[in-house]
């Protein structure tokens, strides 16, 4: 009996598997140093054809030095926003033993201007970041025209 209860739990519980591949030296990723570069990376890793008729969440993840490890879309909504998991992020940005992360969504209205639910959700990113060690540096608003950046106007 008990040689049975013991296959079943093996047999029912899964095996997590966590590894991170990346595919060129850490030296020749791009270096984050400030907003303008992230809005610069951000916007060559950007489909133009969405920036105006989607809103999407990307983040960037960043190594101890900065670097870029890798950009994670995390969500893809609709005109007037998109929904973000929280434990999304961080899985991505534990499983690439990122050090840092950089939010970033795009406002197809072309307004830069932050939304309370923008600002509630970096509250909420931030806090999060500090009790799993894994800061988030800025939170970059990109548009057509230009970008936000939470970092620069003190909304960190």
């Amino acid at each position: 009996m008990d040689s049975q209860k013991s296959n079943f739990v093996s047999n029912a519980v899964a095996e997590i598997t966590l590894s991170y591949k990346h595919d060129s030296p850490i030296t020749e990723k791009p270096q984050i140093t400030s907003s303008l570069t992230a809005s610069k990376i951000l916007r060559a890793n950007w489909d133009e054809s969405k920036l105006e008729f989607i809103e999407e969440f990307k983040v960037i993840l960043l190594n101890r030095a900065n670097r870029v490890l890798g950009i994670v879309t995390a969500s893809s909504g609709g005109i007037s926003g998109t929904v973000v998991d929280l434990k999304i992020i961080f899985a991505a940005a534990m499983k690439a033993s990122a050090s840092g992360i950089i939010l970033s969504h795009n406002h197809p209205s072309g307004n830069l201007k932050p939304s309370q639910q923008d600002c509630r959700l970096t509250e909420k990113m931030v806090k999060a970041g500090k009790l799993l060690e894994l800061p988030i540096l800025d939170h970059v608003i990109i548009t057509r025209e230009g970008y936000y950046s939470f970092a620069d106007e003190g909304g960190l």
